[in-house]
């Protein structure tokens, strides 16, 4: 049997087990409206997604994931509670490594309740880790939530606060920020020059690109505002950094952000979360005591999770990609449900990847 052929019927074995847990089957289409996932990942997306036209339905992508489609159904239609599954290609390019695949079976289990995030978050986990009981994998955890909330109490602007939640998930764009607010970072010649002006710039010289020169002039205005703030005090900066440097075990871990938040107390209801996870973990069998638990997991990779965030990796393979993953995205049924939301929490697979550690074994 070849290698897809393989592939394939180990995506039917999973996709089964996932069903047998409650979950109903969905087969979103292969081409996704690109104006949503436009409206979610910015033009940024172009560099990962093939993208295609026609006359009737516009632009349209490949799907790069199924989560994106899930949502979208559910917020439509869909009951609650609900469990889903799904098993099928996602299409993925790849400009600068020939060698990790532009095309690739996912399949996955979603579940959307109101009733018990906390519980809902060690369902998800264990049972994508139950698919992997018998593979040579290490689990990783984090909490994005728990960034977002100590972004969202430090004491300074609303502005600068939304500039910081933006850049989350591109740690080098959230660092410069975070040194130029902090008052750390020189200012670069251009933004000392412009600043330096005062008055409307807009009129004076030709326009060159599409912002309309009202725009213009609002940025403007916005980045002198911004000049004149305060810089964020360096203990919440050096709260903020320590918080973004915990990698323990789950219980070690929870002490020092717990430490941590007595400069940081926003964290604290993000911190109450944790611990429900963790509790709700521990009563599904997980062994939290040896459990990794990395604060800044997840931040270069999964751009609309929001909460509890996972990964499952081959440590003797570091030349393969993440074998499992998954977490929470309660914000993006925000985005998507036009006014609705619900608690979302899932996890994909990769069947390719499980055949190659299965056969690395052998």
């Amino acid at each position: 049997m070849s290698d897809r052929m393989n592939a394939l019927a180990l995506a039917a074995r999973l996709r089964m087990n996932f069903e047998a847990a409650g979950a109903r089957v969905v087969e979103p289409p292969y081409l996704q409206p690109a104006e949503t996932l436009l409206d979610l990942y910015g033009e940024d997306i172009r560099a990962r997604a093939y993208v295609t036209t026609d006359a009737l339905r516009g632009e349209q992508m490949l799907r790069p994931d199924f989560t994106v489609p899930v949502v979208q159904m559910h917020m439509s239609h869909g009951a609650e509670p609900a469990r889903y599954t799904y098993a099928g290609e996602v299409f993925r390019r790849q400009e600068h490594d020939e060698d990790r695949a532009n095309e690739y079976l996912q399949v996955g289990y979603e579940v959307f309740d109101r009733k018990d995030p906390a519980s809902a978050d060690a369902e998800v986990f264990a049972l994508i880790a139950l698919q992997l009981r018998d593979m040579p994998v290490r689990a990783a955890t984090g909490d994005i939530g728990i960034l977002m909330a100590a972004v969202q109490g430090l004491n300074t602007t609303d502005l600068r606060k939304a500039a910081l939640m933006r850049h989350i998930w591109r740690p080098r764009r959230f660092r410069a920020l975070l040194d130029r607010f902090a008052g750390r970072a020189p200012l670069a010649d251009s933004r000392r020059k412009l600043l330096s002006t005062e008055g409307v710039l807009t009129g004076q010289v030709p326009a060159i690109g599409k912002r309309r020169p009202a725009e213009i002039d609002a940025r403007v205005d916005a980045l002198r505002t911004d000049a004149a703030e305060p810089p964020i005090a360096e203990h919440e900066i050096l709260s903020l950094e320590a918080l973004m440097a915990v990698r323990e075990t789950i219980p070690y871990a929870s002490e020092q952000l717990r430490d941590i938040a007595v400069d940081l107390p926003s964290i604290n209801p993000a911190l109450d979360r944790l611990d429900a996870r963790t509790a709700a973990m521990k009563a599904r069998g997980i062994d939290i005591e040896t459990l990794d638990f990395e604060a800044s997991y997840g931040r270069t990779s999964m751009e609309y999770y929001d909460g509890f965030v996972f990964g499952f990796y081959a440590d003797a393979r570091p030349d393969l990609p993440v074998i499992a993953s998954g977490g929470r995205y309660d914000a993006l049924t925000r985005q998507l449900g036009q006014g609705a939301e619900i608690p979302a929490v899932g996890g994909v697979l990769r069947p390719d990847l499980m055949l190659r550690l299965e056969g690395a074994e052998q």
